[in-house]
């Protein structure tokens, strides 16, 4: 949630950012709800002070009948009061979750992704001297993807994933891993990008794939419509990626601040409806119902904290890097960083087939949005506490194997396994 004094201190403001990332919000209506809950609380805390005085005048001794009368009209008083407060609060809460962070100003105002800014590329696209294919047609002529028994059994956008494609992916998984963990390695991508943060090593986690509507709310990350997958006659929603359910392991808690930065990389399998996709999207495996995902989380200072997302994209592209696949970063714009985010970076994979780039890396700048939800703090050495600030991004999605597979295929059909990769299965160099 955005703090409630930022919107009273700026509210034109918060109503014209809010609108630049597609929330049309009510900020006068949440004002006036602000300012009767204040009132009401300022009356509840002096009669719950009246209602104190009247119970210690009346110890060691009989009450007057005077003092027992007065003591019951402030405590029906104070039920009425408090169950006003409880309802406009109620109304309160629900219409400040609808604020959305407020982007950073070097984020492009944009209305759609369309309008998302190149800010770099790196590597060389292939030149094939055959047809290339796209990853689905490779794919299952090698017998690694299964899509029509998936649909008989779990319906579209499900695959059953084989063969030398399950090998690539857990390679993938366990490359990630190794690099997050090295902290040599983390080290010299904080040197060469000239960042000023700790290079502690990532803690790999396994983290529960569904989380309480109540939790789920306070990351920002519920998206019913388009998103999220609901159990039915249960409140958990299943995860549709793993920092939903990383980002809220602190919730209600204090963190030290010697324990700061704490790094999570976790692994799940994730779940999203995917509303209103279509056409190449829902080829093979770039858009699926069901994927496995590699997750970064960080929980910082919020000195560090920008830093610190930096330093998640520059994981990012050394991941990319390694792997030999070309890609180009952009800086998203306002209306595609979503709800929770001051900032946002994709990181895109060249397609041949497709003859673009494609997503395969997102990074998300949260600042304290999350943390004043799920009341994640922090103590200072000096004793004082305050939000502590997180940071998601994308480890390795499935994505990167569509860019491995067009990117390196060859003209019988096969596919070079990237160098990195090749320890992780046996030293074999094609699939």
């Amino acid at each position: 949630m955005l703090d409630i004094q930022y919107i009273r201190d700026n509210p034109e403001l918060v109503a014209e950012k809010s609108k630049q990332k597609g929330y049309d919000v009510d900020v006068t209506q949440l004002l006036g709800f602000d300012r009767e809950r204040r009132d009401l609380q300022t009356q509840v805390d002096q009669l719950r002070q009246e209602r104190n005085e009247i119970a210690s005048s009346m110890k060691g001794g009989k009450p007057s009948d005077e003092l027992v009368a007065k003591g019951r009209e402030i405590k029906d008083k104070l039920a009425d009061l408090e169950h006003q407060l409880a309802a406009i609060d109620e109304e309160f809460i629900t219409l400040l979750k609808t604020v959305p962070n407020m982007p950073l100003d070097e984020v492009p105002v944009g209305s759609s992704e369309q309008e998302n800014v190149e800010i770099r590329t790196w590597g060389e696209k292939p030149n094939f001297d055959f047809e290339p294919k796209n990853h689905a047609q490779i794919a299952e002529a090698k017998g690694w993807l299964d899509t029509a028994r998936a649909t008989k059994i779990a319906g579209a956008r499900f695959v059953y994933t084989m063969g030398d494609l399950v090998r690539l992916e857990f390679a993938l998984w366990q490359f990630g891993l190794d690099t997050l963990s090295d902290q040599e390695i983390l080290q010299k991508i904080i040197d060469d990008n000239g960042l000023k943060i700790s290079a502690k090593p990532f803690t790999p986690i396994l983290p529960p794939a569904v989380a309480k509507q109540a939790v789920f709310e306070a990351t920002g990350r519920l998206n019913r419509q388009e998103q999220t997958y609901k159990i039915e006659d249960e409140d958990l929603w299943l995860n549709a990626s793993a920092e939903h359910t990383i980002s809220p392991i602190y919730i209600d808690e204090i963190i030290p601040e010697e324990e700061l930065p704490i790094r999570y990389v976790g692994y799940t399998t994730a779940f999203r409806r995917e509303a209103g996709t279509y056409g190449k999207d829902t080829e093979g495996i770039f858009r699926l119902h069901q994927f496995n995902k590699l997750e970064m989380e960080c929980f910082t200072t919020p000195e560090s904290s920008y830093d610190e997302h930096l330093f998640l994209v520059a994981i990012q592209e050394y991941l990319m890097q390694q792997l030999g696949l070309p890609y180009h970063v952009l800086e998203k714009c306002t209306a595609d960083i979503g709800r929770p985010n001051a900032k946002g970076v994709d990181v895109e994979v060249w397609l041949p087939s497709q003859n673009t780039y494609r997503e395969t890396h997102t990074a998300d700048y949260i600042k304290d949005y999350q943390t004043r939800a799920m009341k994640t703090r922090l103590r200072r050495r000096d004793g004082t506490i305050e939000l502590a600030h997180t940071n998601d991004a994308t480890a390795f999605s499935q994505r990167p194997l569509i860019g491995i597979i067009e990117n390196f295929q060859t003209a019988d059909g096969n596919v070079s396994v990237p160098e990195v990769l090749r320890p992780y299965m046996g030293g074999k160099q094609e699939i």
